[in-house]
């Protein structure tokens, strides 16, 4: 279980930086990943298939097929993008809707549950995302690779994008005073 105390801090860190400027990450190709059990399996293979690919991936865990909560993991997942030790997050459970949900929670956070290729372009093209939720017992494991390349590959392309990513973006400010 993640701690009020650390829940807090991560909170105040992501406030100051939305206060200020994005801080970029450290590393374009390190990548934080978590399941929980029913994403366990696919975690495991994507967390293989990233490596060939030269990315770097910091496991947030499980570490099992024991049964485990989903919310403790994504917030693990989108905290160590926010705090910018990870440039994006890959978060798999069941269905991927609770993880999706779990990470949008986070202030800086814009995930996106994605089904097949076009979705996960779409997330990353005109949405920016910077956490993808898949559902480890609703695709597989082809299709998950083809997603997560396509999704890392493809660029934000700013635009009439950017102008809906910043009024996003000011929605959540409205609630974080």
């Amino acid at each position: 279980m993640v701690s009020e105390d650390i829940i807090k801090k991560i909170a105040e860190e992501v406030a100051t930086k939305l206060k200020t400027s994005e801080v970029p990450p450290k590393d374009e190709k390190r990548i934080a990943m978590g399941s929980d059990h029913g994403g366990f399996p696919l975690k495991e293979e994507l967390r293989k298939y990233l490596d060939e690919l030269g990315y770097k991936v910091k496991d947030c865990g499980p570490y099992s097929l024991e049964s485990c909560d989903y919310p403790d993991y994504a917030h693990l997942v989108a905290s160590e993008v926010v705090k910018g030790e990870c440039s994006k997050g890959i978060m798999i459970d069941g269905a991927g809707m609770g993880s999706c949900i779990v990470c949008n929670k986070v202030p800086g956070i814009r995930a996106a549950l994605a089904y097949d290729t076009f979705t996960a372009k779409m997330a990353s093209e005109h949405d920016d995302a910077n956490v993808l939720c898949l559902g480890g017992q609703t695709i597989g494991i082809a299709l998950a690779k083809d997603m997560v390349k396509v999704w890392l590959e493809t660029k934000f392309a700013g635009g009439r994008h950017a102008r809906r990513v910043d009024k996003i973006m000011g929605i959540e400010k409205k609630y974080l005073k």
